[in-house]
């Protein structure tokens, strides 16, 4: 059964920020916060009856107005206009806070649709998720692919490169001994022919 939804306020940036979820971690997640923005005292519950109705219209979705304005929330409220005041110029005087207003009255066929619409709304939000998560495990998998074939490319050439200096040394030992023999044979027959020489001489 859905739970039945509350609407949780912040401001983060330039926003302030809204969203009807069925409860604070939920809130948290829709946001994208990375810590508990409840016991830091930078968010809270609220009852205010034009943002729990305009929240509870998309539950799930997180809306905004620019951070410090009373204006309604939206999807893609924009960005402050009073941001970068001239030098020396007057700040606005600040807003006098507006009485109470009374809680918002939800239904119960309208707190139960809300509740489902949340539900249908963060299984859009998981699916999108997984959906990004294997594409990164899909470009994951290409470079794995890519980089194992280039080191068995290079390992491949290696022993290419091993065996034909292998081939190499083996062809410059013959190539030493028969050096080494000739060599010796030389130094027999000069020594013999030497020898017939001195002989002759005599």
């Amino acid at each position: 059964m859905a739970r039945k939804l509350k609407t949780y306020v912040t401001s983060l940036g330039f926003y302030d920020q809204a969203v009807a979820a069925p409860s604070m971690k939920a809130a948290l997640e829709a946001w994208g916060a990375s810590s508990n923005l409840f016991h830091q005292g930078a968010a809270r519950e609220t009852d205010d009856p034009d943002i729990v109705a305009v929240t509870m219209a998309k539950p799930g979705v997180v809306l905004r107005r620019p951070v410090g304005s009373t204006g309604g929330f939206t999807e893609h409220a924009e960005l402050p206009t009073d941001l970068a005041e001239e030098e020396g110029a007057k700040r606005p005087k600040r807003r006098q806070a507006k009485p109470a207003k009374r809680p918002a009255k939800i239904d119960d066929k309208a707190a139960r649709k809300a509740a489902q619409d949340f539900e249908k709304e963060q299984r859009r939000r998981d699916a999108e998720r997984r959906k990004e998560e294997a594409a990164r495990e899909r470009d994951r998998a290409r470079r794995d692919k890519a980089v194992a074939q280039a080191q068995a490319d290079l390992e491949k050439a290696k022993r290419a490169h091993d065996a034909r200096v292998a081939d190499i040394e083996a062809e410059r030992a013959t190539l030493d001994e028969r050096a080494q023999a000739e060599d010796t044979r030389w130094e027999r027959e000069r020594e013999k022919l030497q020898a017939a020489l001195r002989r002759a001489r005599d």
